[in-house]
């Protein structure tokens, strides 16, 4: 894949300015508080049998917007004697939560590792086990970044980031996990879901975005030939009196607003030849980023970005950030 964006040292000095909603805040205050008050269950954490003698695994259900149950996997090390540290980690578009005794990396590393399900997702690898109650309206393009986007009240991503924030909040309740030690992590749209609540929840130990998606959606949906993005421009294609109203609806949503709402150390990763979270939108969120960050860039790789060296840098990263000497 040869570079379609622009180049690196363009890529670092650009922060493009992003529309926002004048009660955007508001909003999203609205939304939690709501998502909160529904939440009619406390979560459920049932352990089930994996074989694997090192790391206990639960299922969880976990009452998300509209107390609606989200389910996922919480992993933790076995013989864990005192609170842990615990990595949030949320899913890339179309993927579910699997099975229990799979992604074991952050319990072998020694920590408690609460996976989220992703509502109505979960056919592209592993499989789901979390529905999405809320259809939206026909005449929506397969996928879900048009799912429900006649309205920011509506639209998917509010629900599904509102099932994120939830899902850091029944970590902080668990009695085994420091609710101070809280760090949220994904790729893709899980990056773009990490940065969203890293914009709505104060006080995380640590954010960790991979080549994320949702950020500067507009010039996603312009310049990025393959989907998802491409799904906004399908429905743009046939709904052609509706540009200002999708646009105005996205911005709610918009990873790389969030992000200059987040406080907590970040690390990010980019791919410079990624054609479906295209470098520039990646930069967007990084340069715009509150908190302390710092980015690995791996610029011949795409979309993959820096997969298991990724992980290797990441490993180092939390155990620093855990014994309070994080690399800013």
């Amino acid at each position: 894949m040869p570079l379609t964006d622009l180049s690196l040292a363009d890529c670092r000095d650009y922060l493009p300015p992003l529309p926002v909603p004048a009660d955007f805040d508001a909003f999203w205050l609205r939304t939690l508080e709501e998502a909160r008050s529904r939440a009619t269950q406390k979560p459920v954490f049932t352990e089930v049998e994996t074989g694997l003698t090192q790391v206990r695994t639960y299922d969880v259900t976990v009452p998300g917007f509209a107390g609606q149950p989200v389910r996922g996997w919480l992993r933790m090390p076995a013989g864990a004697a005192e609170p842990l540290g615990c990595v949030v980690e949320f899913l890339g578009y179309g993927r579910g939560r699997g099975l229990a005794h799979e992604n074991l990396l952050w319990a072998s590393a020694g920590y408690a590792h609460l996976l989220m399900d992703t509502r109505g997702q979960g056919w592209s690898a592993a499989g789901g086990a979390t529905p999405d109650p809320d259809g939206g309206a026909s005449g929506v393009v397969p996928g879900f970044l048009t799912r429900g986007i006649e309205s920011p009240e509506t639209y998917y991503y509010r629900r599904l980031f509102a099932d994120a924030v939830r899902c850091v909040d029944a970590a902080r309740e668990h009695p085994e996990i420091d609710p101070d030690r809280i760090v949220v992590t994904g790729v893709s749209q899980g990056g773009g879901i990490t940065l969203a609540v890293a914009g709505l929840v104060p006080g995380l130990a640590g954010v960790m975005p991979d080549v994320p998606f949702l950020c500067n959606i507009p010039r996603g949906a312009r310049i990025t030939g393959r989907p998802p993005y491409t799904e906004i421009a399908e429905y743009l294609k046939l709904h052609r009196d509706r540009t200002d109203s999708v646009f105005a609806t996205l911005s709610y949503f918009d990873a790389a607003l969030l992000a200059t709402r987040a406080t907590a150390p970040a690390l990010f990763s980019i791919a410079m030849m990624d054609d479906i979270c295209p470098p520039s939108t990646c930069f967007t969120a990084y340069n715009g980023y509150a908190g302390p960050k710092d980015v690995r860039v791996y610029e011949f790789n795409g979309h993959e970005g820096g997969a298991e060296h990724q992980q290797r840098e990441q490993l180092v990263w939390v155990a620093s950030l855990f014994a309070g000497t994080a690399a800013a």
